[in-house]
């Protein structure tokens, strides 16, 4: 120290000399700075008038890298390029927690220089062993490399070496590389060092100065970390591209053709509890039905950020969450909502990678001999850069997200299947879905799995999990469904309030399916006969549609052998204890009402979606699993197809007694007269309204549009225009007699199901 007053005072040297390498040559030690320097040096404020700046000492630039060591090659320095033309070599960094560096923009070394050419006498001994940097200025780089993930990579990268390493890094970083710095390094904070490093170099060449370095540590490891993370980061980019191609659109009916739409335009928030077995909606426009003793607990509203949150993981062990709902719930929408937020980093971003493998999809690989990683390399190559650490790794969390596991017709079988622990091992795609359900696979992974209220249980008893459940939408969601599928306000509106003007149209919207099915036809309609068309005032046309949709599902989906008529005798099978049920005014179905229908509950829940599980508590220390319709109004519909269908198909009035019902097949059939005759006065009979829906529908399926989606479930073709017609004269008549007053109001709707208009009802 005595050595550096005395050269100051003497004036033979500055401190600006020592500091940039020019006068007489100095030596830096790893643990010998000598000199006091600020860590941070203020801008200078030049003011309104030129700074005079003759006697500023000269300071090289940190050259774009080609160059640099190009001129280090020949031993001549090129002339420094201007600080106006862009350098490619001009990085920077913008962060809210500390500006960019200690040096400011306008006085910043790496920025701003006097172009100077070196003269015969300097000397560049002291980057001589500097290493030589490989850059190729015409390669694209990968998009996936950015300021913010270079400067983290380096940081928590650098953030693994012992303090003594950090300031042998810092030493040899100032010994080969001090043009970039206008003081040593040692004082500066990792944030401040790499900002520094990222000012003054391309994103690829700081990374390459770090590796070389670090090498040089020989701190392998750490480099190859480093490396890792460029891996992952490539793969995570091109990977959200895949997802956002594959679930960032949606096919919208909203032209003569379909058009897709961005999905966060059309999403609307859905009902999720943190509680299952909460048993179906229950909302009725006639009667007033008591909860199903289901799960009385309300359970808290989550939302899909929620699901596999940072603080969930923090405070839990769990590993898979199983989603279930009824069909067409959301549970889909929720998934891709879920899928969409991770790619465009609104939440789960300390999730290293998602990979959705819908069931629909894997059964491609039923029958073959196959592994997870290769069914993930399947799906989505990119992943074919990745290592087999890379899913075992503790700081790389993988979430696999398992959409439609009703769909799936393997039999998990979860005592006898063999055991699986290695993603990369070939073997039965039944074996790798009862290994992953067990938690024996991949068991740093996360895992979420949709379905359908399940009949028989699809996890083990002794895996560790979580169930919520979707609900659909709540009431304030269903007008926003619609405001947001209709981009015109006042269609929107006009569509909102046809809906609410059907009290259990409004209702059944709480399921999205519907909502979309409502949505697509009133599109049709405003398409073909502009907005000023009457929409449609039949619900039992909307009921159809819902049904259909869902048989057909299982049909392509689930079951792709079951024919048409095995389909219509589920339906009536299925139709006829539902209106034994309803005669009773029961809307919870025992085992002993199972066990006269001929049909299996796993049909009826999984595959069709009619009906739904639920938990039931009606002791304190008892409880079991019960079905139900997912919706008194669907009880109520397949009720009316079964006594429709009946006659249709049979020629056979179920209204009747037994023995009249005997002999009149032997003369004739039943008019359809009769039936309606026999199904007005049962109704009428029925104070509490048990039965007001159920023959609004049967009234309705005689309407053209009801009957000819019904046609594949008739054995033979319907025309009943004149019925129509004789029932509304009916409804008319029983409407002036007036000898039910309560009813009147059901025998309008009535005549709307068969095409009436409200105002001609109101007037009859």
């Amino acid at each position: 120290m005595a050595e550096i007053e005395m050269e100051l005072q003497s004036g033979t040297s500055s401190l600006e000399d020592a500091v940039s390498g020019r006068g007489q040559q100095t030596v830096f030690n790893e643990d010998d700075m000598l000199y006091y320097i600020p860590e941070r040096r203020q801008s200078l404020d030049l003011g309104q008038s030129a700074m005079d700046t003759s006697n500023w000492p000269y300071m090289d630039q940190a050259l774009s890298p080609a160059l640099s060591y190009v001129s280090l090659a020949t031993g001549e320095r090129s002339v420094e390029m201007d600080d106006e033309d862009g350098s490619d070599t001009r990085v920077h960094l913008e962060r809210t927690d500390s500006f960019s560096s200690c040096y400011s923009l306008d006085s910043d070394d790496c920025e701003k220089r006097i172009p100077r050419v070196k003269s015969k006498g300097d000397t560049v001994s002291e980057l001589s062993d500097t290493p030589e940097l490989i850059t190729t200025p015409n390669e694209i780089k990968h998009p996936s490399l950015t300021v913010a993930f270079t400067f983290k990579a380096i940081s928590n990268t650098l953030g693994k070496l012992s303090e003594g390493d950090v300031k042998r890094f810092k030493t040899m970083l100032w010994k080969r590389y001090s043009q970039s710095f206008n003081t040593p390094p040692q004082g500066m904070d990792m944030v401040d060092l790499v900002d520094r490093l990222l000012e003054c170099y391309d994103l690829e060449v700081s990374l390459q100065i770090t590796k070389t370095l670090l090498g040089e540590m020989g701190k392998n490891k750490i480099v190859d970390y480093l490396q890792t993370l460029c891996i992952r980061n490539e793969v995570c980019y091109e990977l959200r591209e895949t997802l956002k191609r594959t679930y960032g659109e949606v096919c919208d009916d909203t032209a003569m053709q379909q058009e897709k739409r961005p999905f966060d335009d059309i999403f609307t928030n859905l009902h999720i509890t943190s509680t299952c077995g909460n048993g179906p909606n229950i909302e009725h426009e006639v009667m007033r039905i008591e909860k199903l003793d289901s799960n009385r607990d309300a359970g808290e509203l989550l939302s899909t950020k929620d699901i596999f949150s940072a603080e969930k993981l923090e405070c839990s062990n769990v590993r898979l969450i199983l989603i279930t709902g009824v069909a067409g719930s959301g549970k889909s929408m929720a998934i891709r909502r879920l899928i969409l937020d991770w790619v465009e980093e609104r939440s789960h971003q300390h999730i290293s990678f998602l990979f959705p493998l819908p069931f629909r999809e894997l059964k491609q690989f039923e029958g073959s001999t196959v592994s997870l990683l290769e069914i993930i390399q399947k799906f989505y190559p990119e992943t074919k850069k990745l290592k087999d650490e890379h899913y075992r790794s503790e700081d790389c969390k993988i979430m696999f997200v398992f959409d439609g596991l009703d769909e799936y017709g393997g039999k998990l079988d979860f005592e006898n299947t063999e055991l699986l622990g290695d993603h990369t091992d070939s073997t039965t795609l039944n074996v790798i879905v009862v290994n992953l359900l067990r938690g024996r696979l991949l068991y740093r992974g996360l895992f979420l799995v949709t379905s359908r209220p399940q009949v028989k249980r699809c996890i083990p008893w002794d895996t560790y999990y979580e169930e919520i459940e979707i609900r659909g939408f709540c009431d304030p969601n269903k007008d926003e469904y619609f405001k947001r599928r209709f981009t015109d306000p006042a269609k929107a509106d006009q569509v909102i309030a046809y809906i609410r003007s059907f009290k259990t149209l409004s209702i059944m919207c709480h399921l999205p399916l519907f909502c979309s099915l409502v949505a697509d036809e009133c599109h049709q309609i405003f398409r073909e006969h502009g907005t000023q068309a009457e929409l449609p005032r039949s619900i039992t046309y909307l009921y159809t549609k819902l049904v259909l949709a869902l048989a057909r599902q299982h049909r392509t989906f689930r079951d792709p052998d079951h024919s048409p008529d095995n389909e219509r005798d589920f339906l009536m099978k299925l139709g006829k204890l539902a209106l034994n049920m309803l005669e009773q005014g029961q809307f919870k179905i025992t085992r002993s009402d199972w066990k006269g229908t001929g049909i299996s509950s796993e049909e009826a829940v999984m595959n069709t979606g009619l009906c739904t599980q639920y938990v039931t508590k009606p002791f304190v220390l008892f409880h079991e699993y019960v079905l139900s319709f997912i919706h008194p109004t669907m009880q109520e519909y397949l009720a009316a197809l079964y006594v429709f269908l009946s006659f249709v198909n049979q020629g056979k009035n179920i209204f009747e007694q037994p023995l009249k019902d005997k002999f009149k097949g032997m003369f004739k059939g039943y008019k359809a007269m009769e039936l309606y005759k026999s199904a007005v006065n049962k109704s009428l009979l029925c104070d509490d309204g048990k039965l007001d829906i159920f023959l609004r529908f049967l009234f309705g399926m005689a309407l053209k549009p009801s009957l000819e989606l019904l046609q594949p479930f008739c054995t033979s073709s319907v025309k009943w225009s004149t019925e129509v017609e004789d029932a509304a004269a009916l409804i008319r008549k029983k409407i002036r007699e007036n000898q039910h007053p309560g009813r009147n109001e059901n025998l309008q709707r009535c005549l709307e199901e068969l095409g009436v208009l409200a105002t001609e009802a109101a007037s009859s």
